[in-house]
């Protein structure tokens, strides 16, 4: 058994290393990789050591997901397009669940409702780091980027809880009143507990000061937010995704060493979990496929190619027929509501779900099989076809964002000018040294606005290399830059992608300055 366990970690971790090189040389989606590499370890390996409990799934990979989807999310960009997002978020969502309930329903006979419905939960929701990576790479309207970042979050939370009720389903227990009632309790529970999680732990947090004790600390989070909300039969998904919603608006906190720190180690783990998420499902297949039997492929087939038909297609009429009939602040484009129907992809999310259904539920096996299917054929159809869509409708390049942060630039060195003129003035810094930085920054300052100028995009940021000492000094400025940055932010000037850019170069600028002075 130890041999098996450790062929298995060993496996998982090359699959990881070498999917990637072959995924960008192949041009191949990624996770199509990682499923066929499960697969092929899934050979070597017992079944005692393949199978996986849908309790390890839920435990262990979802409460990360969900935290860092929420930390990252931009709440006054959400904010403004909440009507959007919630029309997608919530009513998508739910009429994919019950769309897929009723065509799998008429197309795979006996198959009741609860399992049809837990498959519907599982294919909802949508994972948004395809979409918003193809995108952003291709300079799409930041608006695009943020509808379909709010939507993947508050999907997650409306599809588990729709999860919840058909697993509930499952075992006969379920009423129309039971399930209203079950409803009401478990969303306004996780709220509510999510709300207590974040005033508790952000009261404790600002005890620890060395970067280690922070990010365990933040690793510990989503997991005290999700566990103990389930145990207390309310929603753990949106306890933990409020909790990292409060976490991300309130994380300049942080010290710069930690916030750097903390950046790199979350990459890294949703890298690994998303990654071994895709691995599990290549583990399960040659089981599903064992247990599905050669005498019905061709009904397979047929409930496999519905079912992912159903889901792009309704997504596709619901952005392009129903969006336009919702009253919105800022009306959405047709070729742009084109483009967020296209973007819809499965991923970590449906896999952890479809990975948690029951053992006892019937057909597991089938609704497994179905659920990889509609993330395979929206990874590998949609993920690698968005960039052809985005040239097709003319979504050029947007400058806005650039602009924004340029300006932005702009402002924080112009305060940083400002607060060294009042720092030499005062005496408490010399004329030698007040000269000195006051070159530095007018230089930077200058490449600043000749890209404000020329409207070209080019290296201004504030890295720009200093000499050892004056720590003291640096570091005044820098909090100059940083107060400034803050105000652009509060009066709407610049949006939560440019503020959390800017931090993060001031970040890595304290954090060289520090150490360079010890």
């Amino acid at each position: 058994m130890g041999d098996q366990l450790f062929i298995l970690a060993l496996g998982v971790g090359l699959a990881m290393v070498v999917s990637g090189v072959l995924a960008r040389h192949l041009r191949v989606p990624e996770p199509f990789l990682l499923v066929l590499f499960g697969a092929a370890l899934s050979l070597l390996l017992s079944a005692e050591v393949v199978h996986v409990e849908p309790e390890v799934v839920l435990n262990v990979f979802l409460p990360p997901l969900l935290y860092r989807a929420a930390f990252l999310t931009a709440p006054r960009e959400t904010r403004h397009d909440a009507v959007p997002i919630s029309v997608l978020a919530v009513g998508l969502t739910c009429a994919t669940g019950l769309c897929v309930m009723v065509v799998l329903g008429a197309t795979v006979p006996g198959l009741t409702w609860a399992a049809a419905l837990t498959l519907g939960a599982a294919v909802a929701p949508t994972d948004a780091v395809a979409a918003t990576s193809v995108l952003e790479r291709v300079g799409a309207p930041r608006r695009l980027v943020t509808i379909l970042e709010g939507e993947s979050l508050l999907n997650d939370g409306v599809a588990l809880t729709m999860f919840g009720l058909a697993v509930d389903g499952l075992t006969g227990r379920v009423t129309a009143a039971h399930g209203a009632l079950t409803l009401l309790r478990i969303v306004c529970g996780g709220i509510l507990y999510g709300l207590v999680v974040a005033w508790v732990i952000g009261r404790v947090r600002p005890l620890f000061h060395d970067p280690r004790s922070q990010i365990v600390l933040s690793l510990l989070t989503p997991f005290v937010a999700y566990i103990p909300a389930v145990h207390l039969g309310v929603s753990g998904v949106l306890a933990t995704i409020v909790t990292g919603f409060s976490f991300g608006i309130t994380g300049h906190v942080l010290q710069p060493a930690s916030r750097l720190t903390g950046q790199v180690f979350w990459n890294v783990l949703i890298h690994l979990l998303g990654s071994t998420l895709f691995v599990l499902l290549g583990l399960q297949i040659v089981t599903v496929f064992q247990h599905l039997g050669g005498t019905a492929w061709s009904r397979y087939a047929v409930a496999g190619l519905v079912t992912v038909a159903t889901v792009i297609l309704l997504r596709l009429v619901w952005t392009v027929l129903v969006l336009p009939l919702v009253r919105l602040r800022e009306p959405i484009e047709r070729k742009q509501r084109l483009v967020l129907g296209w973007a819809g992809m499965r991923g970590a999310i449906t896999l952890a779900i479809a990975l948690s259904i029951p053992l006892s539920a019937g057909n597991r096996p089938l609704l497994i099989f179905l659920a990889a299917c509609v993330v395979l054929v929206s990874l590998g159809l949609q993920a690698t076809t968005l960039g052809l869509v985005l040239r097709r409708v003319g979504l050029s390049e947007s400058r806005t964002e650039i602009l924004e942060e340029t300006t932005a630039r702009q402002t924080m060195l112009e305060a940083a000018l400002a607060r060294l003129d009042e720092l030499a003035a005062d005496g408490r810094v010399d004329e030698h040294t007040a000269e000195v930085f006051r070159q530095l920054f007018e230089l930077r300052l200058d490449r600043v606005r000749a890209i404000l100028e020329d409207d070209l995009l080019g290296e201004a940021g504030p890295g720009v290399d200093l000499e050892a000492g004056h720590g003291g000094l640096r570091r005044e400025l820098i909090r100059a830059q940083r107060e400034k940055l803050r105000r652009l932010y509060e009066k709407g000037a610049i949006g939560t992608d440019t503020l959390r850019k800017l931090n993060h170069e001031l970040d890595v600028e304290e954090r060289r300055r520090v150490t360079g002075d010890r």
